[in-house]
């Protein structure tokens, strides 16, 4: 096996474990069963800093599942099954 597809297989690994936790780590549009953390949106400081971390796990997983993609795509054709 080549060294640059063993470089790229563990960035995949730990891509994919990224993706991973930032898509669990959101919280859902509805209440469901995040109702229970009891965190209270209603003050400012709560609405501010919910809108914050959920525009950063948002950012991350659309980079997580673009880098996703690309490696998907880069390991196929260097394993010489793209060609």
């Amino acid at each position: 096996m080549d060294t640059l597809q063993i470089v790229l297989g563990i960035i995949y690994v730990i891509v994919c474990i990224g993706l991973i936790l930032s898509v669990l780590f959101q919280e859902s549009k509805s209440k469901g069963l995040g109702a229970l953390s009891g965190e209270s949106s209603d003050t400012f400081y709560g609405k501010t800093k919910k809108r914050t971390r959920d525009a950063v796990l948002a950012r991350l997983t659309v980079v997580f599942a673009v880098s996703f993609a690309v490696l998907s795509m880069v390991l196929y054709l260097l394993t010489g099954r793209g060609v």
